[in-house]
């Protein structure tokens, strides 16, 4: 764990991969099964009550940014409905746990994304519990490696699809016939949409649509108030990567390609959600930000 607000050397604030990192679990995993587990600012997020009295969905909300992001959500005031899958209810339980300990309502409803009834439950849910929807923080993602497109099966691409962009669909469609103006979409892109991994041909996909997917409904809905964004981070520590989404053995060198020359931790991600969700980044709509040690993008 580290102190975000003291200033630090970027390159040494976290630890950089080694040997420790290589391990697999069977997906989707569990973080706190993770060595080392991964720092989603648990004991070191400050909020100041920038989201106070809001209500949000933060899918993808039991591990990695998801959680990182429910968390921050919850201590900058707001209340929050965390989606994940069942087979994760261990992490989503000390999510739940961090998000009262702030004081904020919670309200955890496992599922999948790949349902579009459960997605449209996500929606009315949080709007019956919590009497409104003003912040959708889209993060669930499926990332799986293969390194030959013949051996990328129908099945798995449609699973990736119906994950990373269906559920996106579904859920802003639902989200957007409740939203008033002022309200926020952060979508969860990543580099990539810009520098594409040739083992992650159908992740990388999704993640170049889920950026046009956020460019075009942010302009579509902008005269409605609601602004649209997405984050694109770079590679970082979560169960995404330790479940098939890498392979184990490049694990011990993860993120050292990165100018930062290590990777970054779901706490260094959730200043940017909380960010385009706060009426701070008012003028900003239809923006990727980039959150990725240092990497050029377009």
């Amino acid at each position: 764990m580290t102190d975000p607000y003291t200033l630090q050397d970027p390159t040494t604030q976290y630890p950089k991969a080694g040997p420790e990192f290589e391990q697999q679990q069977k997906a989707p995993g569990l973080q706190k099964e993770m060595t080392p587990v991964p720092d989603c600012g648990e004991e070191s997020y400050r909020g100041t009550g920038r989201l106070a009295g809001r209500k949000a969905i933060v899918t993808g909300a039991d591990s990695g940014i998801g959680r990182a992001v429910a968390i921050a959500f919850a201590r900058e005031g707001a209340d929050v409905l965390l989606s994940y899958l069942p087979e994760e209810e261990a992490d989503a339980k000390q999510v739940v746990a961090l998000i009262e300990e702030a004081g904020r309502k919670t309200v955890a409803l496992p599922g999948d994304l790949k349902d579009k009834t459960y997605c449209e439950k996500l929606v009315s849910t949080a709007v019956q519990e919590f009497g409104g929807l003003d912040i959708l923080a889209n993060v669930a993602g499926k990332q799986q490696f293969v390194k030959d497109i013949a051996d990328l099966t129908d099945e798995q691409f449609d699973e990736t699809f119906k994950t990373n962009v269906y559920s996106l669909f579904w859920i802003c469609k639902a989200a957007l016939k409740q939203m008033k103006p002022g309200s926020s979409i952060i979508n969860t892109t990543s580099i990539q949409a810009y520098k594409p991994s040739p083992i992650l041909l159908d992740y990388a996909t999704t993640k170049a649509a889920i950026n046009t997917f956020t460019k075009s409904l942010a302009q579509q809905v902008a005269s409605k108030g609601i602004r649209v964004n997405a984050v694109a981070p770079g590679p970082v520590w979560t169960p995404l990567q330790i479940t098939g989404g890498q392979p184990q053995e490049v694990l011990k060198e993860f993120g050292s390609q990165t100018p930062l020359g290590r990777p970054g931790q779901p706490a260094e991600m959730a200043p940017a959600y909380v960010f385009l969700a706060s009426p701070e980044s008012s003028y900003v709509s239809g923006e990727t930000l980039n959150a990725n040690g240092g990497t050029p993008t377009p």
